[in-house]
């Protein structure tokens, strides 16, 4: 065996020597000269030896949605109210239509524009086969004649007709209009009391028929047109 051998020989039976009194005592070998570093030993991981400074906890996502109670409910997202429903106006107060045209006088407080039948506002006059009927027919057809009647429709009576304000191009209004003439009554339960003012004295007692119409007395409208029968078959 060359010299070089033994040397090595004898190098690691004392190295080895001394690996067997550090485990008996409990101390790490020195490490032998012109050898390399051991690579430390790594520490086991445990929750004994976990550093609480240097080791961060694992980060947790924050949940997709919003917790809303302890019991981790999810809050969802309020449904969306429907629309409401639109208000029906039973008694308007602004025109809703405006028709504008040469009118078609039917009797004292009614008149067609455009082939649409429209019944004043807030005034009663005679029937045509009523007495003052003709009369009041007429005067309005002066009142429109040649000139354009602005009707601005603000409900629909019992009839289906349009109940509208009447007015001429310059303002002038017919419900008042006919009033002033005699030929029209105020209709208090429709007017509150617009045209009142404009009825002169003893009107009332001149149109009767109207006057009863508007009170309630429809048995005087009876008793009339039965005896208008009666004539007519003799």
């Amino acid at each position: 065996m060359d010299p070089l051998s033994i040397v090595l020989s004898i190098a690691f039976a004392l190295g080895l020597i001394a690996i067997i009194r550090s485990l008996r005592s409990g101390k790490a070998p020195p490490p032998p000269q012109n050898s390399p570093p051991s690579p430390k030993a790594e520490r086991p991981i445990g929750p004994s030896t976990l550093d609480p400074i240097s080791v961060e906890p694992p980060a947790v996502a924050a949940p997709a949605e919003t917790v809303a109670t302890e019991t981790s409910q999810i809050k969802t997202p309020a449904p969306i109210p429907p629309k409401s429903a639109p208000i029906k106006v039973t008694a308007p107060v602004q025109p809703r239509e405006i028709l504008v045209g040469a009118a078609y006088v039917i009797d004292g407080d009614s008149l067609r524009i455009k082939k649409r039948e429209i019944r004043f506002f807030g005034v009663d006059a005679p029937e045509f086969n009523h007495p003052h009927g003709k009369t009041a027919k007429w005067a309005l057809f002066k009142l429109c004649k040649g000139e354009r009647v602005h009707a601005h429709i603000i409900a629909e009576d019992d009839h289906s007709r349009c109940v509208a304000r009447c007015t001429l191009d310059d303002g002038c209004d017919l419900s008042a209009e006919m009033v002033k003439l005699g030929l029209a009554l105020d209709w208090l339960k429709f007017s509150n009391g617009r045209y009142r003012a404009l009825e002169a004295d003893g009107l009332r007692r001149k149109l009767w028929l109207a006057d009863a119409r508007q009170n309630g007395r429809m048995h005087v409208w009876d008793a009339y047109e039965a005896r208008q029968r009666d004539r007519a078959k003799n």
